[in-house]
């Protein structure tokens, strides 16, 4: 049975009385044992039936990463639901869209914001019962009316709603609705993918052949479980028994990496740039010896782990010499990641650089590609195999092949049944079977995928020539300064950028420059910002084609966020939104005449 309740029940009997769930709260470990995982999905199960939830109807989770996450929604498959999930930084707006397009009439939130936002939803018909999953959250006596509390939830039943559930189950199909995932959609309104169970279970066979998870790893959950990448992670590594250790503020990752020594964690390369960045900005600002010996034991480390990766005999002189940089430098570098041993990584572009940079000190990030449409996984590194330039071989199982017009098309067991409501753009996407990715892409000698361009992203200049957005972003993002970057392209005459300075970095060299600012904008204003800001996009454009290269850029004096629905929530421009917020700036930069940069 590939019932994803079915396959975690058997593990919650084989593992009963280990740690299944975790996190760090009010100073202490929170632990959940297997036994009281499986306890309280079937307890919100029964809740929900005894609320008057039907078999494959949906149920709508918003809230950032709790254990009660993952209970709730467990609890939703265990009485025969379908999981809606939505990103607890959605607007009102685009939450009512999903839960209207969806048909929910439940929904489980976790936090002050999230909750705030459901009831105006409730108040205006939206949704029924509105179920608060965070056991810490207070309601006010008002609020108590209308939401129902966490453990208020689990002692709701009746022998009714008992008898039925034990029913539900022994009717799982694994061809049933698991989940509903809207894309988060950067143009156009949101699409939900349908993922059912044996989506999920194909998933999990796929990775067993290609990874090597067991019930001695912790993984660190610090994306948006409302992400295909998260959730189908998290599912695979509890399938695993392995126990799960939740982050409820993805910004305090680097304590929770410090507290939690995780074996496990997939990120998305953003988290990659930010440390690499920092390291070379404490680098930047060392004493000259410092920097030698940073660089001698960086190349070193280079030099030994391509040899490896090649299966090339390493010397005995250039063992010595990375055990002396390893014991000097190297693993300072990768102290954080003390006990990793595979690092999932994907959701956008990693440039080589930086890829090549933690391959070599020992960091063991596995890179790969995937979609919400395809169960997350389509191609990653296999073991010992990490291809710097590509994003690994296709999973087994998994067909892949290129179009006439080099597109990425995609068949196999992973990929969705369609998009719900929407038979015309399933039907646009899935074309004899194959998934059509919108991304270009093409095949090394070794038989690793490597990723060109987003050919739905691709922007023509006025001139005619073809600009790949992501590409030419990633590598100017390898500058410590640059914290953020939009290109600007579409119908233009040249490239110009937007981009946001990372300010800790910036303000330090101001200060080093004895530049006197009462705030940023008036720190973007000196001569000497804007000189070095220059200085810095010229040395890291070297690698574009001169049609390609940034001519205008305009530093911004705040980064692109959520919140002003200039991203999205996997941290991905809305190009429109960034346009047409900073229209003003970007006919500035087109009013004068290109810099030669």
């Amino acid at each position: 049975m590939n019932h994803l309740v079915a396959l975690l029940t058997r593990r919650a009997q084989q593992q009963a009385q280990q740690e299944a769930l975790k996190i760090w709260q009010h100073g202490s470990w929170q632990s959940i044992t297997w036994t009281q995982f499986q306890q309280s999905w079937q307890k919100v199960a029964q809740a929900l039936i005894h609320l008057g939830h039907k078999s494959g109807e949906r149920v709508a989770i918003m809230s950032n990463n709790l254990p009660q996450w993952t209970i709730s929604d467990l609890g939703i498959l265990a009485a025969r639901g379908c999981v809606v999930p939505i990103y607890p930084t959605n607007t009102a707006e685009q939450s009512q869209y999903i839960l209207q397009d969806s048909g929910c009439s439940i929904l489980f939130v976790g936090h002050r914001e999230q909750l705030e936002l459901a009831l105006e939803l409730q108040q205006n018909g939206v949704i029924e019962h509105l179920i608060c999953l965070n056991p810490d959250l207070q309601l006010t006596e008002q609020e108590a009316k209308s939401v129902i509390a966490w453990q208020e939830l689990l002692e709701m039943n009746s022998s009714i709603a008992s008898t039925e559930l034990a029913n539900r189950q022994l009717q799982f199909d694994s061809s049933e609705l698991a989940t509903l995932i809207y894309t988060s959609g950067t143009t156009g309104e949101p699409k939900g993918v349908m993922l059912d169970h044996d989506n999920f279970a194909a998933a999990f066979r796929m990775h067993d052949e290609r990874l090597s998870v067991d019930e001695t790893d912790t993984s660190l959950s610090f994306l948006p479980l409302s992400h295909v990448f998260e959730r189908a992670w998290t599912y695979y590594i509890l399938y695993r028994g392995a126990c799960n250790v939740y982050l409820e503020d993805p910004s305090e990752v680097q304590a929770a990496l410090e507290r939690t020594k995780p074996t496990l964690m997939c990120s998305v390369p953003r988290l990659y740039e930010k440390i690499h960045g920092a390291i070379l900005q404490k680098v930047a600002a060392a004493p000259k010896t410092k920097q030698m010996l940073f660089n001698w034991a960086l190349k070193t480390a280079e030099m030994r782990f391509l040899a490896m990766n090649k299966h090339q005999s390493v010397s005995f002189a250039l063992e010595k010499k990375y055990q002396l940089a390893d014991r000097l430098v190297l693993r300072k570098l990768r102290s954080i990641f003390v006990n990793a041993k595979i690092l999932p990584c994907s959701g956008a572009r990693l440039a080589d650089d930086i890829n090549l940079f933690f391959q070599s000190i020992g960091v063991p990030l596995n890179y790969g590609y995937g979609m919400t449409e395809t169960t997350a996984t389509v191609s990653c590194y296999p073991e010992g195999k990490i291809r710097i330039g590509s994003i690994g071989a296709p999973m087994n199982d998994i067909e892949v092949k290129l179009n006439d017009e080099g597109e990425i098309l995609v068949k196999g067991d992973t990929v969705m049944r369609g998009y719900f409501n929407k038979p015309e753009a399933t039907e646009q996407c899935i074309i004899d079977g194959w998934l059509h990715t919108g991304d270009a892409g093409e095949f090394d000698t070794a038989g690793n995928l490597v990723m060109t361009e987003r050919i739905k992203e691709l922007m023509k200049t006025s001139g005619g020539k073809y600009i790949a957005p992501q590409r030419v972003e990633g590598e100017l993002i390898r500058e410590p300064l640059f914290e953020q970057v939009a290109i600007i392209a579409e119908a233009r005459h040249f490239v110009s950028a937007l981009i946001v300075p990372a300010y800790e970095a910036l303000e330090l060299h101001a200060h080093q420059l004895g530049l006197k600012f009462k705030d940023r904008a008036e720190l973007l204003e000196h001569a000497e910002i804007k000189s070095l800001m220059q200085s810095r996009l010229k040395q890291v454009q070297s690698n574009l084609a001169r049609f390609e290269q940034v001519k205008q850029f305009t530093l911004l004096p705040r980064e692109f966020c959520m919140k002003q629905g200039e991203l999205t929530p996997t941290l991905k421009l809305r190009r429109k939104v960034i346009e047409g917020r900073f229209a003003e700036q970007i006919k500035a930069m087109y009013a004068i005449k290109p810099a030669t940069i």
